[in-house]
């Protein structure tokens, strides 16, 4: 009795040490509405377009849904790749966070009988994996290369998503029934085990937060901690044409980390697990690992786009200033990687440059990624194109889709987080959101035309006709000069902390903030070792990078068009074009000639295009 009740004393005593350690929290997706005119058409266009392309491929064009139906029977053949089943995975998730905000009965009935196969498919000990159920189960383990756990991270992700969509549990349940297998196997057995592509991490603290059950945040952090012990095995550790341990970031443990290696969406979900344990435990070991590799990362090895991941060969980083324009690979998910890993980078420390990383790659590196149509995909992204390089509907290894699907109907969970008495702005998304601060509850709506425009309104109602609390703003690092407003007087003295600013005051119904940041065009020049971009120069307004494309610039010579001290530019918002986007025309003397937001290039007739333009002058 003795016994039980120290666990009981101690579990307890782990929780609150935990809770204490998480000080900033984001406001869930599902508590924001998103009303913007730039991001609500772009959600709108994954349940119309990406969703149904998503699921076309799913469960009709490939074998993907077919393979759970024939691991249900025990029969037939497995079709594809051996980590297709983390599609059907990312597709849900998807799909939950869609439900969440456009409610479709015809879609989750569709759903549900995903889960009833996907569940059908599951053995009795809780492992699920059609590649190795139809293969051969003598084999389940044995190369930690094969995806079996990135499969199961991904099935927790959606699990969770679909069970905070709509409440039912069925494939949650599937999910801790798979997670405690893995968990039994390996770390109460203490058998070594290193993730080949890391995302389990991740999807177990997710899950810890769900159940409440710290078994999962113990497993996530056992998993971090089995890396660069030599205990690798599998295709990644013996094949030539990876780098070994590298490619994975298993070569060295990871409190030991200085710089990034390796395959770029493997290194964001690992340095995305461990920014979410770190949060959770407030392990100084991790963070401070991660602050040296993120320094790397955005200092000598990221695109101006937000994009990572130079090379082809092995779908990530060479060396530093390595960074080709036509080659770059880019891949999307990397993008989203950036997303996922820089919000949890601010959520431990509160500081803004992680959101200025993460707003970099989500208007540019990922959005990129999808056609305006919501239906075609890019799985890399050059930063120049001789107009051979498009979007497609699907590929072999369809993770960017499916990325893509997921990404975009939760973009209102990065907006707000919250603090013990603070609401801190991250991205400026015309949206609403009502939030606890204090004993109170607070509703805020936020108006702009951003990323056109940089005026910001928000209107704060608080439940009570007096409340006092922070309102902490995000000043971008693009950012020179701004002025913040309550209720049309000018706030004075604001001095940043961290990339933020805070008005802190009693709060009464209707008080109306403002922050009007200026948005110039800037030029912008890469680091001089980067030697695809000396002599160059590229273009950037607020948070979005420029590009050139020869459709809207037919009467110049492509090749002669040029940047130079002298070069005057002009912006005009164009309704009619790409959407609605606001174009930058650069004049030269008599010529002129037009710019786009990079995300919106090869949406119209093939042609060339570059980010990075030659320079003329000093």
């Amino acid at each position: 009795m003795k016994s039980s009740f120290y666990l009981f004393i101690t579990t307890i005593a782990l929780a609150t040490n935990l809770l204490a350690q998480r000080q900033i929290v984001p406001v869930n997706f599902s508590q924001v509405t998103v009303n913007d005119f730039f991001w609500k058409p772009r959600i709108e266009k994954v349940h119309s377009a990406t969703l149904p392309v998503c699921m076309t491929y799913t469960e009709d064009s490939t074998a993907r849904i077919r393979n759970f139906e024939n691991a249900a029977k025990r029969s037939g053949q497995h079709k594809g790749i051996y980590f297709d089943d983390s599609d059907v995975y990312k597709v849900i998730e998807g799909i939950a966070y869609t439900l969440k905000t456009t409610p479709d009965k015809n879609l989750e009935a569709k759903t549900d009988e995903w889960i009833d196969k996907i569940a059908a498919a599951q053995l009795p000990d809780g492992y699920l994996n059609t590649y190795y159920t139809l293969k051969g189960l003598d084999k389940r383990w044995t190369d930690m290369e094969k995806h079996e756990d990135y499969c199961l991270g991904h099935l927790i992700e959606g699990a969770v998503a679909y069970y905070d969509a709509t409440k039912k549990r069925k494939l949650l349940d599937v999910s801790i029934r798979f997670a405690n297998h893995f968990d039994s196997t390996f770390r109460l057995q203490n058998r070594p085990w290193v993730t080949g592509h890391q995302e389990l991490e991740l999807a177990l603290v997710k899950l810890y937060h769900t159940t409440q059950n710290d078994r999962y945040l113990k497993l996530a952090d056992w998993l971090i901690e089995q890396r660069g012990k030599g205990n690798g095995r599998g295709q990644i550790w013996t094949d030539k044409n990876f780098d070994g341990a590298r490619y994975c970031q298993d070569d060295v443990p990871v409190r030991e980390m200085n710089d990034i290696k390796g395959h770029a969406v493997r290194a964001m979900y690992l340095y995305t697990g461990m920014a979410d344990v770190a949060a959770e435990t407030g392990d100084r070991g991790y963070t401070q690992a991660l602050e040296r590799v993120w320094a790397d990362v955005v200092e000598r090895n990221m695109y101006i786009t937000g994009g990572i991941g130079s090379s082809t060969k092995n779908e990530g980083f060479t060396i530093d200033y390595d960074l080709p324009n036509e080659s770059a690979y880019c891949e999307t998910c990397a993008s989203v990687g950036m997303v996922f890993w820089n919000q949890r980078m601010n959520l431990y420390s509160g500081e803004s440059k992680y959101v200025d990383v993460l707003e970099r790659s989500l208007y540019n590196g990922a959005l990129a990624g999808v056609q305006l149509t919501g239906n075609l995909f890019f799985y890399v992204n050059p930063l120049a194109s001789f107009g051979m390089h498009h979007r497609k509907p699907w590929y072999g290894t369809a993770c960017c889709p499916s990325n893509v699907s997921r990404l975009l109907p939760s973009v209102g969970g990065y907006i707000y987080n919250t603090s013990a008495n603070a609401l801190w702005v991250n991205l400026y998304v015309g949206s609403s959101t009502e939030v606890k601060l204090g004993n109170n509850k607070v509703k805020f709506t936020q108006k702009t035309n951003y990323p056109w425009a940089g005026e910001v309104e928000l209107k704060v109602v608080p439940d009570s006709s007096k409340v006092d609390f922070g309102v902490k703003l995000r000043i971008p690092a693009w950012c020179e000069k701004y002025t913040v407003e309550v209720n049309g007087k000018v706030v004075p003295n604001l001095v940043s902390d961290k990339g933020y600013v805070t008005i802190s005051r009693t709060w009464t119904k209707n008080d109306v903030l403002k922050l009007r940041m200026d948005m110039p065009v800037k030029v912008v020049a890469a680091d001089p070792r980067v030697q695809a971009n000396v002599g160059k120069r590229a273009i950037q307004r607020g948070p979005l990078v420029y590009c050139i494309e020869e459709q809207d610039n037919r009467h110049l010579d492509y090749d002669q068009m040029v940047l130079s001290p002298k070069t005057q530019f002009t912006t005009a918002f164009e309704p009619a074009l790409l959407g609605g986007v606001t174009t930058i025309k650069a004049q030269n003397g008599g010529d002129s000639f037009t710019l786009i937001p990079y995300y919106s290039w090869d949406n119209r007739q093939a042609g060339r295009m570059k980010v990075w333009m030659d320079w003329k002058g000093k």
